[in-house]
This record gives structure tokens, sequence and C-alpha cells, in this order.
């Protein structure tokens, strides 16, 4: 490990320490705040994959899924941003409606590319062609605001710069912001186990599910604050990506709860990304790659929880 490496891991087990003791005490105060008029560190939620992402468990629709989602925000106030796919889920005579439902709550619809391409594997070219495509859909969608976010798919902007800088120069060019990520805990990866706990009707096993979901949301948020507190020498206003899911529908309220419960107050994505931390994701004149802060490595859901 170098010395520069070995004084980062350094500072980040010193900021997580710090942050452990305040979250079990009284509060977040104690440390540099990501929102100096509240005191708060705060979090901009975001959804990927409307109107589809993962298995649905027997009973449940893709609308229910998005109904439960914009009622749990309106009922707990809480702003979100939502990333569309115009052409997944397009031979689903529901998608339309669903994507409604997002955007009949008043919330925002960002552009996630039409097919969720991925940059590396698609080449620059065919990769921007799907982004401009998903345009056409994203207006017909008529959603609130200004469309122009974009959301990589994947979280991949391309294996060289490459495609890296012809695809921040077309966001650019098209007037664009990038949605950063700066926490997240793999929350898509429970909706395909909670479906097939819910088909066998497993509630034993559901419930384990709830608790390792919670469980792992709160190891991401303290390693969020000890990364940004490494990284930046404070809390900056934290962008959470979650997806559009039975299982993210099913625990959105706990998951509010906990992170109010650990002090975490709630911005919108613009909000959150005026803070000068993400400058680079949005002029993207600037260099990239977006900013960000490392995922740490988590349980996860037990894949045989159902099998």
């Amino acid at each position: 490990m170098s010395a520069s490496r070995r004084s980062m891991a350094i500072h980040a087990g010193i900021a997580v320490a710090a942050i452990l003791g305040v979250t079990a005490c009284a509060g977040p105060r104690a440390v540099a705040t990501g929102n100096v008029a509240t005191g708060k560190p705060v979090i901009a939620f975001t959804f990927d994959d409307i109107p589809v992402h993962g298995p649905l468990p027997p009973g449940m629709s893709r609308v229910n899924v998005m109904q439960s989602i914009t009622d749990t925000l309106a009922a707990a106030r809480v702003p979100a941003s939502g990333f569309f796919n115009g052409g997944v889920g397009a031979d689903d005579p529901g998608s339309p409606r669903t994507t409604m439902v997002w955007t009949r709550a008043g919330l925002p619809l960002g552009n996630h590319g039409f097919r969720h391409l991925g940059l590396q594997e698609a080449g620059a070219t065919a990769f921007a062609a799907d982004v401009i495509r998903n345009e056409t859909s994203l207006i017909a969608a008529r959603p609130k605001g200004d469309y122009h976010w974009f959301r990589y798919p994947f979280l991949a902007e391309g294996g060289d710069p490459a495609s890296r800088d012809t695809i921040r120069g077309m966001l650019h060019a098209r007037g664009y912001r990038i949605a950063a990520v700066t926490m997240a805990f793999g929350d898509y990866l429970w909706n395909p186990v909670y479906a097939a706990c819910a088909g066998k009707g497993d509630a034993a096993a559901i419930a384990r599910l709830e608790d390792s979901f919670l469980a792992d949301a709160r190891r991401a948020a303290i390693a969020s604050r000890a990364g940004a507190m490494a990284q930046a020498g404070r809390d900056i206003p934290y962008v959470l990506l979650m997806h559009a899911g039975a299982f993210d529908a099913r625990m959105l309220p706990r998951l509010i709860a906990l992170y109010r419960s650990m002090g975490f107050g709630f911005v919108t994505l613009a909000q959150a990304q005026s803070d000068p931390f993400y400058a680079a994701a949005m002029d993207l004149t600037k260099p990239g790659p977006t900013p960000t802060l490392a995922t740490p490595a988590l349980a996860g859901p037990d894949p045989k929880a159902c099998s």
C-alpha cells in the first residue's frame, strides 16, 4: 500500500469511528454537515429503471410498485428524481401508466438511455444515439421540470478516456447534467430474491431479507459519510441510488425512517449537486469522471433464501 493510500485509509477509519460514535449518540452535529442551513447531513433519493425493474411477486403489477413508491415519498415529504428507459418494457401495455404514476406525482424524470445500454459494450456512437432516442419518450411522458439529467446505465462511463469524453461532450452539447451516486447499497439485489420468497409464501425468509436490507443501508450510509470525510474533509449532500423495484417499494417507509433515525434530512437532486463536490457532474466541460465515493463491501441478501 502506498503512503498516500495508507494515509487515506487511516483517515477513513478515523471518520468511521467518529461517525459511528455520533450516530449512536446525539446526532450528526459533531461532524461537518452536508446542509449548513439545517445542521444535518442530507440525502437526495434517486430511482433508476422507470418503468420496469426486476421481477414481480405474485399479485403485484408495475403500477402497484410505482404507486407504493410515490405514495410513500409523498407521505414522508421526501423529494426524489427518477431515471427513465423508454425502450425497456415497451411491449408491456402497463408501462405508460406506470411512468404516468411517477410524473403525476410531480416528480422529475431524467434520461437513463432508451435501452439501458452499457457504454463500453455498445460503443460511443450507439450509446449516444440511444440517449438521444430516449428524449422523444421522455418528452412524451411529460415529466415535471427539466429532463436534462442523465444517469449512466450500470454507472459505467466507458472503458477508456476517449469514449468517456465523447459522451460527456455529447451530453454537454445537449444541455445535460450527470446524476452522480455517492451512496448505494445494491438495493436491486433484493428484488429477485424477494419475488422468489413471496412466490413460495416464505414469510420468515422475507423478514430476514428486510433485516439485511436495512443493515446494509445503514452500513453504506456510515461508509459514505466516512468516505466524504476522507475525500472532502466534510459531509457532502449524498445522492442515493435506488431502483423502481417491488422490494424497494416494500422497504421504502422503513428505509426513510432509518435515515431519519441516523440524523439525515432530505433534499432534491439539484439541491444536493449544487455542492462544489459535484462540479464535474454539473459542468461537463470539466474533466471526468463523475465524482463519486467508494461503495463498501456489504453482505447483500442471501441468494439462496428461498431456493
